[in-house]
């Protein structure tokens, strides 16, 4: 039998907030297969997600009869790179301010600090404060906001953390169909931020493969009903027309996500490297659904 293998890994997954997202599948699935989860999570929300696991909020079950723990929880804001990067205002909000360090500079130096290398670096990371205005309504401030949260994000945990993984490490992001095609409703930048973010997954490839012997890949996931998601206001109608015109009929669920994520990190997939692995029922594969047709 065929399994995946991570014992004795040490992941860091970037952007968590809750349990019902990619990145907390993905964590799952990670500490299924035998990794030590490390989480990074938004410092405004913290502590709220500390004593949500704390107190058993969250759903922490895995399919092996096992619960997820994370060896440390970092507060984590990668909208910056270095403490200097920071405004007196952010620095001195509360929430903030408990923190010692929470750049992704800081983040880094304190996981070297305690775990020496890692192996996995999970990027489930995107924001756009714009993301419900049309391209044509969009500001610079927003559009710039955009690519800073969702694709940025991921060039600079590479440089940061890519110094402390293991040769045959592997980082994965996360993006969506609207790197490729139209989505509308989906814009405050967001679709070029994604493109971005996937070019920017292919050339980190070819540059972390030979400088330090690590994979980068990301993972083109469907539509899903997540609380980030729904900041994007029509995610429910987006959900519904996937499950009528995809390929696969069948439910879109956050694991089908985990899953592959999980082998794509694992010695399973050793040799990909700079792809972009469509986990959507196959509807990034359709040029038009057939659901309606009839009626033209």
């Amino acid at each position: 039998m065929l399994n995946i293998d991570l014992t004795g890994k040490i992941a860091f997954v970037a952007g968590l907030g809750d349990d019902n997202g990619y990145g907390w599948a993905i964590a799952k699935r990670l500490a299924e297969a035998g990794a030590t989860v490390l989480a990074g999570t938004w410092p405004p929300v913290y502590e709220i997600f500390t004593k949500s696991l704390e107190r058993g909020k969250f759903n922490t079950t895995l399919a092996n009869g096992g619960e997820l723990k994370f060896a440390d929880v970092y507060a984590l804001d990668a909208a910056f790179d270095n403490m200097e990067d920071v405004p007196a205002d952010i620095r001195e909000n509360k929430r903030y301010a408990e923190h010692a360090g929470f750049t992704i500079s800081d983040v880094a130096k304190l996981v070297e600090a305690k775990y020496g290398k890692i192996d996995i670096l999970i990027h489930a990371l995107a924001n756009g404060p714009e993301v419900k205005n049309d391209l044509l309504k969009t500001s610079r401030n927003g559009y710039l906001a955009a690519f800073s949260a969702s694709s940025y994000s991921l060039v600079s945990l590479v440089q940061n953390f890519a110094p402390i993984m293991n040769e045959s490490g592997a980082v994965l992001s996360l993006t969506y169909l609207s790197a490729d095609r139209t989505i509308p409703g989906y814009g405050g930048g967001m679709g070029a931020a994604k493109a971005a973010l996937q070019q920017d997954t292919r050339t980190l490839a070819f540059e972390c493969g030979r400088a330090y012997k690590i994979r980068v890949n990301s993972i083109s996931a469907g539509p899903l009903g997540s609380r980030a998601a729904k900041a994007i206001g029509f995610i429910g109608k987006m959900i519904a027309y996937s499950e009528l015109n995809a390929p696969l009929t069948q439910p879109f669920v956050a694991d089908h996500v985990g899953a592959t994520a999980a082998f794509l990190v694992s010695p399973l997939a050793g040799a990909i490297t700079g792809s972009i692995v469509y986990v959507d029922n196959g509807m990034h594969s359709m040029g038009v659904g057939p659901h309606g047709l009839e009626d033209l």
